[in-house]
């Protein structure tokens, strides 16, 4: 029974729905003293539980929740100066608070199917209500940062148990805009 494997604290005790009137909140980094704090407009889309290498995860978490918002949703208001861009050569521009080490917020600024969108931690809201995760991506990749090839039957086992369809890239809809992007950006579809 896969029910005692560890996903992440958001999660992990169930998928909490979200509210359908969610009209954003403020994200809060993990620092106790001058705590970076963003604004996000509206709720969020695309949440999801994600097993890469590259997004921030609380401690002992397997997995981040992670989930995309419009850039101009997306204000800082305060303690900005904290924050600093974990990799600038990523295609998503982690901001990342340089005392806690939490990714406040990643927009993709380079041309891309995801240009114009931010990167989040929802369970970083101070307020509840966010739509909830309803996939998990790169599930083979948490490989990469220590799990066992052999566990790996009980990770996705245990996301499907919460309802989170495990895949090893994005889900069907978002591999979709990408490739969509791709074939307009080459000429190979004219319409979509």
């Amino acid at each position: 029974m896969p029910s005692h494997v560890a996903i992440h604290p958001a999660l992990d005790g169930g998928v909490k729905k979200g509210q359908a009137g969610f009209n954003g909140g403020t994200l809060v980094c993990a620092c106790a003293d001058r705590p970076v704090k963003v604004a996000i407009k509206g709720n969020v889309a695309h949440n999801h539980a994600c097993g890469c290498s590259k997004c921030w995860k609380p401690n002992g978490a397997v997995f981040s929740v992670v989930a995309v918002t419009p850039h101009e949703n997306v204000t800082v208001v305060e303690n900005g100066d904290k924050l600093k861009v974990v990799d600038p050569e990523a295609l998503i521009q982690r901001h990342a608070c340089t005392k806690c080490g939490v990714h406040m917020y990643g927009p993709v600024e380079r041309d891309h199917a995801f240009k114009g969108l931010d990167f989040i931690h929802p369970e970083r809201f101070q307020e509840g209500g966010w739509a909830e995760p309803t996939f998990a991506a790169f599930v083979s990749s948490i490989i990469e940062s220590g799990t066992p090839p052999s566990a790996m039957a009980g990770v996705r086992g245990r996301l499907n148990e919460l309802g989170l369809t495990p895949y090893d890239c994005l889900n069907p809809t978002l591999m979709d805009v990408i490739a969509t992007w791709v074939a307009k950006k080459a000429g190979t579809l004219k319409e979509a």
